[in-house]
């Protein structure tokens, strides 16, 4: 932390003491510290362009943690104990949560204003060993939307979602682990799509993004609206495109293909590795091959992987017989450069600014709708998709690495858990 925030903590310290003791949330004007405080450290993630802060409880105070381009930075100075069950209280007080309540999760949102500045923060706690974890989500896309040409695909790829974009009907799948940026790329769908001239109606579980002339539902468990529940409603609202936030179960997926069957666009994501893994999971959850096979339009399988900072990357030549070469296969030639981090200040010595997409597009082909009616096993079903043109999610990543995007290691950390 920076000058700053020490002396906002030298101050919320001496108010704290006055007041003698930490218990609970300091009352009027004893507080104004301690909120100067929870703003600094929202300003921090802010600054860092961070999506997410943790804020978690140590024997000695509490850990600041910040999310940055996927990987979590340690914040300089611990928040002092006398002080954690203050931050902690600010924060429920801002999201409205039950301050008094220790032993249960709760979840909460608020919207934090700077000026004319504003970001919607979602907020999580829950209870561990020495005390409660708090995470804040910071969304701050909600008011930046990016178009389809900033997603990051390869121009054959971007073609191919644009086209998939403009068919009447049918099923569209995004599938990666949290924090690939599916719903990134569904909103930018969305947004390319709404005009006037069409109703677009969706169900999510929250609502990240708020589109102005959409017409969006929010999952609550309290009414029993479920993703199921809700896509059952929404399908009597008129729908030209519909958009379900995520298939968890087997009501929820059956209902979707069916919806997609009886004449709408449906956007939809799923937790998988890979394109062919979507077909998978919704056979295992007892959608006969059949309904699937024609339901389906196209499914995009997704990453994120951390920018090079344009400013101190390195360039170097790849070496004959070495690993990286391997990964190039055909592309590799003797005399190929590929980039590396190095930090500056610029990127706070990390080597890396922001993140950029990789993708795998899968194209429901007669053979692959065919192969789905049959249920091919995965490694098969695999080999034909390569065969019917899919590049693979390693592929358009080393490609993005030749173009100087993003490294190598960083590629292997995403993709394959380390290089």
């Amino acid at each position: 932390m920076d000058n700053r925030m020490k002396d906002i903590i030298g101050r919320a310290l001496l108010a704290a003491r006055r007041r003698g003791g930490s218990e609970g949330f300091m009352p009027d004007g004893a507080a104004a510290p301690v909120v100067a405080l929870v703003d600094d450290i929202i300003r921090e993630a802010l600054d860092r362009h961070a999506s997410d802060i943790h804020i978690e409880p140590l024997e000695g105070g509490l850990r600041i943690r910040y999310r940055v381009d996927g990987v979590l930075e340690t914040a300089e100075d611990e928040i002092p104990r006398e002080l954690s069950e203050m931050v902690q209280a600010r924060v429920k007080v801002m999201a409205g949560l039950n301050t008094t309540e220790h032993y249960l999760p709760q979840d909460g949102r608020f919207t934090w204003k700077n000026g004319a500045f504003e970001v919607d923060v979602r907020v999580s706690t829950m209870p561990v060993m020495r005390g409660e974890s708090l995470v804040l989500r910071l969304l701050t896309g909600a008011r930046e939307f990016r178009t389809i040409e900033e997603l990051g695909f390869l121009p054959e790829n971007e073609k191919l979602f644009r086209e998939w974009c403009r068919v009447p009907y049918g099923l569209l799948i995004l599938c990666g682990p949290v924090n690939s940026g599916k719903s990134t790329t569904l909103y930018a769908a969305l947004h390319a799509l709404n005009t006037s001239g069409r109703n677009i109606v969706t169900i999510e579980d929250p609502v990240e993004c708020r589109i102005e002339g959409i017409n969006q539902m929010q999952v609550n468990a309290r009414t029993e609206l479920t993703f199921a529940k809700g896509l059952r409603a929404l399908l009597r609202q008129d729908p030209d495109v519909c958009m379900v936030g995520e298939i968890r179960d087997e009501e929820t997926a059956e209902a979707a293909v069916r919806a997609a069957l009886s004449g709408r666009l449906l956007f939809t994501t799923l937790h998988t590795d890979s394109a062919a893994g979507a077909v998978f999971r919704l056979l295992d959850m007892g959608i006969p091959s059949y309904l699937l096979a024609a339901a389906l339009l196209g499914i995009v399988a997704q990453r994120l992987v951390r920018r090079l900072c344009p400013t101190c990357r390195e360039a170097y030549e790849v070496k004959e017989g070495s690993r990286e070469a391997a990964l190039l296969g055909e592309l590799y030639h003797p005399g190929v450069k590929l980039w590396r981090a190095k930090g500056c200040d610029e990127c706070r010595n990390t080597g890396y600014q922001g993140r950029i997409a990789v993708h795998e597009l899968l194209r429901v082909t007669p053979a692959v709708r065919q192969a789905v009616i049959d249920r091919m096993n995965r490694g098969e079903l695999k080999r034909l998709v390569a065969e019917e043109g899919l590049v693979s999610l390693m592929s358009d990543a080393v490609k993005k690495a030749l173009a100087g995007h993003t490294s190598m290691e960083e590629i292997g950390r995403v993709i394959h858990g380390g290089f």
